[in-house]
C-alpha cells in the first residue's frame, strides 16, 4: 500500500457530472481528485443531439475535452474503482483497487447510476452500434428504423412511446407488460408490437445491430436495440457513511447546493434523479464542485 494522499475535494465518478465538479472545485484551487474509468460512464458510449451547443458529437469526445480541460485546471485523475469509504473525524477515508490510500476533506459523489444488463451474446459487443441504455439520448439516431426495446415496466414502455415519434415500426419484448391500463392503451394507440411472455437470447450484428432473437426463436431484424430495465440506484457507499437516500431507495436525497445529510458530502448527475440527462449533470457538477471546495476551504481555517 503506498503512502497516504491529501486532497480537499475527491470526486467518484468519471461522467459529465464529475468532470464539471473537478474543473469547478480546482479552478477555486482545492486540490482536487476524480476517481473512476471513463469507460464506465454511459456518456462514453452515447451520441449527443440534445444538449446545448453541441451536435453530432460522442460522449467519447466529449469526455476527453473534459478531462483535459480539468487537467488544465489543475485535477488529478485516478482510474480506479473506490472499494472502501470511511469517515474519520474531517477526513474521508478511502481505499481504491490498487491500494491506494487517500484522505478527503470533502467527497462528491457523481457515479452515475448502473444500468441493469440482459447478459446475452451481442448486447455487450454491440454497444454503440445499436445496442443503447437511454431512448432520451439516442432516439434521434433511429429515424424511419425499426427498433426493439426491451423491459415489462414503466421505463420501456415510456421509451417505446417516445421511440414511436422517430423510428418507423417500434417492437416492444417484456415478459409481463406491467404498466397502468392507460399507458398500455398508448402503446397500443401507436401501433407498437408487443411480444408478451417473450425473452431476448441473442444480439446479433457484425459491425452493427441486425436483429435480436427472441426465447421462441423468432427472430427481428432492427437497426437498433434499447435496453431498458431500469437502473440501480442505491449506493453501497450510502449505508457505511449514513447518506439520505430517497423513499425508493434508488436516489441520492440533495438540497439546491447538493449537500446530502452527511457534512462533506455532496452528489451530482443521475445519482440525485430525474431526468438522466447530461444537461443536469453538468449544471449540478458545477453546483456542487463550487460547494465542496468552498467547504474544504472553510475547513482548513478553522
Amino acid at each position: 500500500m503506498t503512502d497516504i494522499q491529501l486532497y480537499d475535494v475527491v470526486i467518484l465518478g468519471s461522467g459529465p457530472a464529475g468532470i464539471q465538479a473537478a474543473i469547478h472545485a480546482s479552478r477555486k484551487k482545492a486540490k482536487t481528485l476524480m476517481l473512476g474509468r471513463p469507460t464506465n460512464s454511459s456518456l462514453y458510449w452515447a451520441h449527443i443531439e440534445n444538449y446545448c451547443c453541441m451536435f453530432q458529437v460522442t460522449g467519447e469526445e466529449i469526455l476527453h475535452i473534459g478531462r483535459e480541460q480539468a487537467k488544465k485546471s489543475g485535477a488529478e485523475f485516478m482510474d480506479e474503482d473506490v472499494l472502501k469509504v470511511e469517515h474519520n473525524g474531517q477526513w474521508y477515508e478511502l481505499l481504491t483497487e490498487g491500494e491506494h490510500l487517500i484522505r478527503t476533506r470533502t467527497l462528491i459523489i457523481a457515479t452515475g447510476t448502473t444500468r441493469n444488463k440482459l447478459g446475452i451474446p451481442g448486447e455487450k459487443q454491440l454497444l454503440g452500434k445499436g445496442v443503447s441504455y437511454c431512448v432520451d439520448c439516442d432516439a434521434g439516431f433511429f429515424r424511419n428504423e425499426t427498433v426493439v426495446v426491451v423491459g415489462s415496466q414503466s421505463a420501456a414502455a415510456g421509451g417505446s412511446l417516445t421511440l414511436a415519434e422517430y423510428a418507423s415500426t417500434v417492437h416492444l419484448v417484456c415478459e409481463k407488460l406491467d404498466v397502468a391500463p392507460s399507458l398500455r392503451a398508448r402503446i397500443e394507440a401507436k401501433g407498437i408490437i408487443v411480444h408478451e411472455g417473450r425473452k431476448p437470447t441473442e444480439i446479433r450484428g457484425e459491425n452493427a445491430v441486425e436483429s435480436i432473437t427472441l426465447d421462441n426463436g423468432e427472430s427481428i431484424e432492427a437497426a437498433g436495440i434499447f435496453i431498458e430495465l431500469g437502473a440501480k440506484g442505491v449506493l453501497e457507499l450510502a449505508s457505511t457513511l449514513g447518506i439520505q437516500l430517497d423513499e425508493n431507495m434508488r436516489y441520492v436525497e440533495v438540497d439546491r447546493k447538493l449537500s446530502t445529510n452527511v457534512a462533506g458530502v455532496y452528489a451530482a448527475g443521475d445519482i440525485t434523479g430525474p431526468p438522466l440527462q447530461m444537461a443536469k449533470a453538468v449544471g449540478e457538477g458545477c453546483v456542487a464542485g463550487i460547494e465542496a471546495a468552498t467547504y474544504a476551504k472553510k475547513l482548513k481555517n478553522d
